[in-house]
């Protein structure tokens, strides 16, 4: 701590002085929207993000782009530093905003406010992460060996990038992952994520003339729906959500075909169990319907447990030089940050930006939090160099 507390005014004279310089980079970056279905406009942005890192931090150790017949390239870039001990930082440039969302929604910087599409989750984090090495080095303060890895399928749960993520964490001694924080605070625990789907294989039949004849797939998914939710168990950090109902093909049809997607959050591999149990043990009241159950869970939980808590008191100690100690915030959504933790490496997550709304229209960064996460990801990474 010693080495950033020496440097700290240095660093905030840098960081003070480039803050336009990161609002324009940040314009730039909201301004190429990136769906995670256009692979196209993904593909695009990997471009553009391994040009900037280029022209921001020089040319990296190494540069993996890992590209997918069905998903966004995952881009895997080393940087040299010093010591042994490598820190992963983990970002993600795919957003949940379709294509012409930037027309609704244009990159905006007003009364403190940041906006558009994608700004909080998590373009303003990868920005902050870049600045943050650039400056840190500009000032003097030692980094620790780096691999920055930015995907483009982070919103639909990593399929692609999983492993690769997986596989550049093994030997790694800490993650930072710059998904936004919760104010000030870290995101020190993560609920596990379930991504599972429902079809239901009824008979048709007519509704008038031979109710007796069908099986209304329809009927059945209503019950299921209804077992599916007494799954949750609120008082242990579950829930149980069927979020998309689809069946039938007209009013006086019984239905032959029903389809539902659901979404599961558990805070705990007991609570996973049970439900994936619960799930598989569902049960219709008509022996002619066929029910098939399909998905899985797509993260493991994020506990803050005795492998995190080191990391997060030292990086406690940096938000404290910078401004003041870190709040610990658990929340229901999943991170990329899931999957290392889940494999014994400690994580700090939500260090990117502070806001709020995201995947909501209103989703914003405070531009007033800005410079301070930049110098505490800095000082974290210094830390880390030790």
């Amino acid at each position: 701590m010693t080495r950033f507390d020496d440097l700290l005014p240095t660093l905030r004279t840098i960081t003070a002085r480039e803050h336009d310089r990161y609002l324009d980079l940040l314009r730039e970056l909201v301004e190429l929207e990136t769906p995670s279905s256009d692979l196209p406009s993904l593909s695009r942005a990997a471009d553009w993000i391994l040009e900037w890192l280029t022209a921001e931090l020089g040319e990296p150790a190494a540069v993996q782009r890992h590209d997918h017949a069905e998903h966004g390239p995952t881009l895997v870039v080393d940087y040299a530093g010093e010591g042994d001990g490598r820190v992963v930082l983990l970002a993600h440039y795919d957003t949940v905003w379709p294509l012409g969302t930037l027309a609704e929604i244009p990159f905006s910087s007003r009364d403190g406010i940041l906006r558009g599409p994608g700004v909080l989750d998590m373009k303003a984090g990868l920005v902050a992460g870049v600045m943050a090495i650039r400056h840190a080095r500009e000032a003097g303060l030692a980094l620790p060996p780096l691999t920055l890895v930015c995907n483009g399928d982070e919103e639909i749960g990593s399929p692609a990038s999983r492993p690769i993520i997986e596989q550049v964490g093994a030997g790694a001694s800490a993650a930072i992952v710059l998904e936004p924080g919760v104010g000030w605070d870290l995101k020190t625990e993560r609920k596990a994520v379930g991504v599972f789907d429902l079809t239901v294989q009824g008979i048709e039949s007519h509704a008038g003339n031979d109710p007796a004849g069908g099986a209304s797939a329809v009927h059945a998914m209503a019950e299921l729906i209804t077992q599916c939710a007494a799954l949750t168990a609120l008082e242990a950090g579950t829930s149980v959500n069927v979020g998309v109902v689809q069946g039938g093909t007209g009013r006086n049809v019984l239905a032959g075909r029903a389809h539902a997607l659901v979404d599961a959050r558990a805070t705990t591999v007991a609570e996973m169990e049970r439900v994936e149990a619960g799930l598989r043990a569902l049960t219709v009241s008509d022996p002619r319907i066929e029910v098939t159950l399909g998905g899985g869970w797509n993260r493991p939980p994020m506990r803050h447990d005795e492998v995190q808590r080191p990391l997060f008191a030292t990086a406690s100690a940096v938000a404290a030089a910078v401004r003041e100690p870190l709040g610990m915030r658990s929340v229901g959504g999943g991170s990329d940050g899931n999957f290392l933790a889940a494999n014994g490496l400690p994580v700090l997550d939500g260090m990117g930006a502070s806001g709020a709304g995201p995947h909501a229209r209103h989703e914003h960064v405070l531009e007033a939090d800005v410079d301070d996460r930049i110098l505490l990801i800095a000082g974290v990474l210094g830390a880390l160099a030790g």
